[in-house]
């Protein structure tokens, strides 16, 4: 009998998977725990629209990080701070500050966690952070701190 999980089930499958199990393993154990349901022909059609939706979302999602790259590349943010006679700030400019930052002068919004800048910036210099804004989209942004 072929049914759909609802559920993971272990040793059978994850969540959503079509699987073929025994008439007595599905009518005994699986439907009575609500476990998975029969995979007639209105469950198959709800199961490929989810699926077709879940591809949508991700092209979606895709082509919003991809126009975020666009934005984002060819950005140096400037960050103007107060500093020791050798060049060392009194603080460190951190993923919060910049995602401030970008907020405050171009109006894009990216979280904190997104971020990861390569070395700990507490110097006057020029800098890079990585934006990581999808599984295999990122971008670098060019950070300079003057005093």
């Amino acid at each position: 009998m072929k049914v759909i999980l609802l559920q993971d089930v272990k040793a059978q499958g994850k969540k959503g998977d079509l699987i073929n199990v025994s008439d007595g393993y599905a009518k005994n154990y699986l439907f009575p725990r609500h476990l998975a349901k029969e995979a007639d022909a209105q469950v198959m059609t709800e199961l490929k629209n989810k699926e077709q939706a879940a591809a949508y979302r991700e092209a979606e999602d895709r082509k919003s990080a991809e126009e975020m790259k666009k934005k984002l590349d060819g950005i140096v943010l400037i960050f103007h701070t107060t500093g020791g006679a050798d060049g060392r700030l009194y603080g460190a400019v951190t993923s919060k500050d910049i995602s401030d930052k970008l907020m405050e002068d171009h109006g894009i919004s990216i979280d904190k966690k997104k971020i990861s800048v390569s070395q700990t910036i507490k110097t006057v210099g020029d800098f890079t952070a990585d934006i990581k804004l999808y599984r295999d989209i990122s971008s670098v942004l060019k950070i300079t701190v003057k005093s």
